[in-house]
């Protein structure tokens, strides 16, 4: 709970950032409960930086150095208050940015959740509790012929999920009917695995399926179907990293990861691509990797796409906000296309960010991870592996797994705090053992935990890449309901190797939920809830960026303190800055061409774009942290492939240099930015790792 002193700071920022909460004008909410209830989800750290920001905030010291306020905010009037937070958004000094912009986030993302905000953006809410509204959201008509191979249901065509028991549901009576003992306190295997997405769950699979004795560790929720509910505000606290609060040290990008069981195959829009021929190349000529050429690679990509079922949209499943992507780029005479989705029965919801509760979506959660438990793999959610032993020998009194023979590894201690399902509080320890470790915790945990266990240095942490992502908004003369339809069928790469470096950007559409929406939109008050009231006519266009032009620089990277706080820090490089900004500006160049009424950027300020000349003019803004909204939803490249142990994470066969028997296969591994949406890589690079490792008696 927070303290009276912040409460009363919180809730005169809220007063400014939605004043229609509180004058009668809107409806009514206890933000600060609210808040206060978010926290509660959160990891302790998310509230010990919102208390600093918010006695920064407080601070007659800090409103008399950076706005020459004399007084603390809450005793300000509403226009001084206004004036206060202003400046603080523009401030030369980021950490007057950053702290405006975490509690005006949090404010926003909390507000624009609740169902009481609904009337105010038109959100329809969730599409189970109602009928179809809109053509493109439900079934396809009736009068299309069906096509078995394709991703969407037609006319009364069902999903899996509503024809009987469901994939996740497989996995929970599953994984309870292989649960480790509640009192136990040791369990052995031939391999554990670290994390359940794209990387671990195809990792489980494939060496389950392989005879190995399989532990799959997650440290989020096993979520059943039924409890997702569609409802954004209690999905992203529950099936995002740090309740979706993840973001760097200075806030400037938002860091969206999957944080349950499926990690973020379970939240990912479900657009498909192989990692392009020429980022593969790339990998063998600058870090002389081997065995990840495009013709090596295409045999497992075919395969993972079968598993997955990564086919074509049909042409008349494109929502109006992917249609105007085609039509804007066509006729700017950019190479633009329908891009690929792992679906199966989809009836075109929306609500893909939110985990699918219909089965469509071919998730890891839904493919993978019951194939592995029905080969024998145990899965524990709501286990947080805090770092990794190696032993010299087998270890007093283990008991060393049926087929440790197999490989000459040392034995692999793992320390485990178990944790309450729904307070997320520890409820107990466990101590796993196994010779062969896989690490896929992601970008983020991975080097986490290796520099915890004292496997650091060299490449672990550092080379981060993000995909900086930035969003255009556009609107439309009448509503195009951007939260419903397939988010992602569609695509524009005609600048996807820009620069001279071969680097460049793709456009992508993004599904639009109040929350997301409003954290993104710039300003706040009367400006802010403008914006939100023309909820249904706008969509997205998101510009990402294939980030590592200036290729040896360590764009960012994961590190954890002497006090054992996870640090993130991220810059955007001057190549790479440049493709963004040429991004932001293709975005809204095909959204004037496809005929939008107004087309709005993500800066702080000014952000308004009428013509091609206020196009232009982009290149003469301010691009730093904080001066617009970024993003990223790919958090690669930490512990990344490589030959040189001083900067790469791993080998060429995915292990950890120095360390036999610790491998790593999740996304950051990859050598660099893909410059396509990541899923089907890790999991392709997973089943190559694992299955040569298991070949090679490695594992």
């Amino acid at each position: 709970m927070l303290s009276s002193s912040h409460r009363a700071v919180l809730e005169a920022v809220a007063r400014r950032v939605v004043p229609h909460a509180y004058d009668g004008t809107g409806t009514a909410v206890d933000l600060v409960a609210r808040i206060e209830a978010r926290l509660a989800k959160a990891p302790p750290e998310r509230s010990r930086d919102l208390e600093l920001a918010l006695t920064i905030l407080g601070s007659r010291a800090a409103g008399l150095l950076l706005s020459g306020m004399t007084a603390p905010f809450p005793r300000l009037s509403a226009d001084r208050q206004d004036k206060l937070l202003r400046r603080w958004s523009t401030s030369p000094l980021i950490m007057a940015r950053t702290v405006y912009q975490g509690v005006r986030r949090l404010v926003l993302a909390v507000y624009y959740t609740t169902t009481e905000s609904f009337e105010e953006t038109g959100y329809l809410g969730p599409l189970h509790l109602r009928e179809p509204v809109y053509p493109w959201e439900g079934p396809l008509a009736h009068d299309a012929v069906p096509n078995a191979d394709e991703p969407v249901a037609r006319g009364d065509g069902a999903s899996t999920a509503s024809r009987g028991e469901q994939p996740s549901d497989v996995a929970r009576g599953s994984a309870a009917s292989r649960a480790i003992s509640a009192d136990a306190s040791r369990a052995t295997a031939d391999v554990i695995i670290i994390g359940s997405g794209a990387g671990g769950a195809v990792a489980a699979a494939r060496l389950a399926e392989l005879g190995r004795d399989v532990l799959l560790l997650e440290e989020g929720n096993l979520v059943a179907a039924d409890e997702l509910t569609e409802r954004e505000g209690d999905m992203t606290a529950r099936l995002y990293a740090e309740s979706g609060m993840r973001a760097t040290d200075d806030l400037s990008f938002v860091l969206l990861q999957g944080a349950a069981v499926g990690g973020g195959t379970l939240v990912n829009w479900m657009i498909t691509f192989r990692a392009p021929d020429f980022v593969l190349d790339e990998w063998a000529d600058r870090f002389r990797i081997t065995g990840f050429s495009p013709a090596e690679m295409a045999p497992t990509f075919d395969r993972v796409e079968r598993e997955i079922h990564a086919v074509p949209v049909p042409d008349d499943a494109h929502s109006p906000a992917n249609r105007i992507l085609l039509d804007g780029a066509r006729r700017l005479g950019w190479r633009a296309g329908t891009g690929r989705i792992n679906a199966r029965g989809c009836v075109r919801a929306g609500f893909c960010g939110q985990g699918c509760r219909y089965g469509a979506k071919q998730s890891a959660d839904r493919v993978y991870v019951p194939r592995a438990l029905a080969a024998g793999a145990r899965l524990l959610p709501d286990a947080r592996v805090n770092r990794i032993e190696v032993l010299e020998r087998d270890g007093s009194g283990s008991t060393v797994a049926r087929s440790a023979r197999r490989t000459t590894a040392p034995l692999k201690r793992v320390h485990i705090t178990l944790l309450d399902g729904l307070t997320r509080t520890p409820r107990g320890t466990l101590v796993a053992e196994a010779p062969v470790v896989i690490l896929a915790a992601g970008a983020v945990g991975t080097p986490t935990i290796l520099q915890r266990s004292g496997f650091g240095g060299g490449g672990v942490g550092r080379f981060l890449r993000l995909h900086p992502t930035t969003a255009v908004a556009g609107e439309w003369h009448d509503d195009v309901y951007a939260a419903a339809g397939i988010p992602q069928s569609a695509v524009c790469d005609e600048f996807i190797q820009r620069d001279d470096h071969g680097y460049g950007f793709w456009i992508e559409c993004a599904p639009n939920h109040p929350g997301l929406a409003a954290v993104a939109a710039p300003g706040f008050g009367a400006e802010h809830r403008d914006v939100m009231r023309r909820f249904r006519r706008t969509t997205n266009l998101i510009s990402l960026v294939r980030d590592g032009s200036d290729l040896e620089e360590s764009n960012g990277s994961v590190t954890v303190s002497r006090r054992g706080q996870v640090r993130i820090s991220y810059r955007v490089g001057p190549r790479d800055r440049a493709n963004v900004v040429a991004g932001v500006q293709a975005a809204a160049r095909i959204l004037l061409a496809a005929g939008v009424t107004g087309v709005r950027t993500l800066h702080t300020t000014g952000g308004e774009l009428r013509a091609e000349r206020d196009v232009a003019a982009l290149a003469q803004r301010a691009w730093g942290p904080h001066d617009l909204t970024m993003f990223s939803a790919h958090v690669n490249g930490t512990c990344r492939l490589g030959t040189d142990p001083r900067n790469s994470g791993v080998n060429e066969a995915g292990e950890r240099h120095g360390v036999r028997g610790l491998f790593v296969s999740d996304g950051s591994l990859l050598p660099t930015g893909l410059g396509v949406n990541p899923q089907a890589t890790i999991m392709a690079l997973a089943t190559v790792i694992t299955e040569r490792a298991a070949e090679a008696g490695a594992v």
